[in-house]
């Protein structure tokens, strides 16, 4: 049985997607989900979409503004554009999408299905079904405007919907994961997302099961007599409701900037750390791949953790957005150079894994496991320092907002980074500055 998994707050936003961006966080998602393929099958990338906490990391280390509603369009959006040319090689089909691409949802699974040979008939009405849960047996006062479905060969699936409060401007995020599902309307939920607005009637929950048989029974028995009873019980004193236990609450805050107690700042250290230690003449030997500096290993390092981390390590998804900043300007503005060299180490490993050799995607875990270790230990900069470092350099690496490009700074001075590399050794310096040497990205 399906059980959900937590719950968080999203502030409503407004506003599109730059095709600079859309267009970069359509290659990132695709490569990166190749990876978690690659490395732990396809039902487990369908388990981590169904993770509330994972899924809000995943937008956010695509550059999208870190807290918003807009990440679950977007990274939807990303996904469906990203991984529909390489649907037969996956084995995973992205369906639906925001408004009229929802109400597409029941064709496309039927296409899907004819294709890959899933039943898809029955996923349409599946898709139905929970649309209608969520908007009739969840009254919880938010209006469904987007329905992803994504499904693999094999038939397993998993849906993030969500819905909006205008009076509120707040946004709830519902997923659902097929694995293990035994019944559409008795806590099917994998998680739930959003700011409480009040009373809600769940139809859904397992403790509404005799609610549901006394409202079907009702409506076989209607007459004056019957509906004159349940109107007087209403009055009567309800015996004490279940306890629900406590479950993860993920509260997105209303402040754009990304604040140090957004972050749990020894993860961010170990992170530092593992690029600068070894990342660097890791990568260079390695991967083989020229150009590739530290600033693009400390990306890599974010991207690796979102990749194969465990599920507790992404409790702080403000963290991730370090990796590539936000189209917004806030944490930094998104240094297009960094992130495209990140999607070239991606696809160079990734391509190498599909002819039998893992070891580059392998160097990249790595940077992952490095990373849990030396944040026990590690030191660095405070995150205020951090953040000062990223935008006094943005122009360096191509920062770029949906206000335009970042200029340079007053102060042209060695970064703290770059300080800080110097002390890990003379090659990290030079990655540093092979980094900042590309060529400035072309306007899209």
């Amino acid at each position: 049985m399906a059980q959900r998994s937590g719950s968080a707050n999203l502030p409503l936003h407004g506003g599109r997607v730059p095709a600079w961006l859309g267009e970069r966080m359509t290659r990132l998602g695709a490569v990166m989900t190749q990876a978690i393929v690659h490395h732990y099958g396809r039902r487990e990338y369908l388990r981590r979409m169904a993770n509330p906490f994972w899924f809000q990391s995943f937008g956010a280390v695509m550059g999208m503004d870190w807290h918003s509603s807009g990440i679950t369009t977007s990274v939807i959006g990303s996904l469906k554009r990203g991984l529909a040319p390489l649907a037969g090689e996956l084995g995973i089909h992205v369906c639906g999408g925001r408004g009229k691409h929802s109400r597409r949802t029941p064709q496309e699974l039927v296409d899907a299905g004819l294709t890959a040979g899933f039943d898809g008939a029955a996923l349409a009405s599946a898709s139905k079904l929970v649309a209608k849960v969520d908007s009739a047996a969840v009254q919880d006062g938010f209006d469904l405007y987007l329905h992803g479905f994504i499904v693999t060969d094999e038939g397993d699936w998993v849906v993030v919907q969500q819905g909006m409060n205008e009076a509120l401007r707040q946004a709830r995020r519902y997923h659902w994961l097929s694995e293990g599902l035994t019944s559409f309307v008795d806590a099917p939920h994998a998680a739930i997302e959003g700011q409480g607005g009040g009373n809600i009637v769940n139809l859904a929950d397992r403790r509404a099961e005799k609610s549901r048989g006394a409202q079907i029974a009702l409506l076989h028995d209607l007459g004056p007599d019957r509906l004159a009873r349940e109107c007087a019980a209403i009055g009567r004193p309800a015996a004490r409701p279940e306890i629900q236990a406590m479950l993860p609450h993920l509260d997105l805050p209303d402040h754009h900037d990304v604040r140090a107690e957004d972050v749990v700042l020894r993860r961010l250290h170990g992170t530092l750390a593992a690029a600068a230690e070894a990342g660097p003449k890791d990568f260079a030997d390695l991967l083989m791949v020229p150009g590739v500096g530290a600033r693009t290993v400390r990306s890599l390092a974010h991207v690796a953790e979102v990749i194969h981390g465990a599920p507790c390590r992404f409790s702080d998804p403000a963290r991730y957005s370090l990796a590539h900043g936000g189209k917004d300007g806030h944490p930094f503005p998104v240094p297009t150079k960094v992130y495209d060299e990140t999607i070239r180490v991606l696809k160079t490993a990734v391509a190498h894994a599909k002819l039998g050799n893992d070891e580059k995607l392998d160097a990249i875990r790595r940077l992952d496991t490095q990373a849990r270790t030396l944040e026990r230990t590690a030191t660095g900069p405070s995150f205020e320092r951090h953040l000062a470092d990223e935008r006094r350099d943005s122009h360096l690496y191509g920062g770029r907002t949906v206000m335009g490009w970042a200029a340079p700074s007053a102060v042209d001075a060695p970064s703290g980074c770059e300080q800080r590399d110097a002390g890990a050794g003379g090659a990290a310096v030079a990655a540093t500055a092979g980094d900042a040497g590309l060529q400035p990205p072309a306007v899209l």
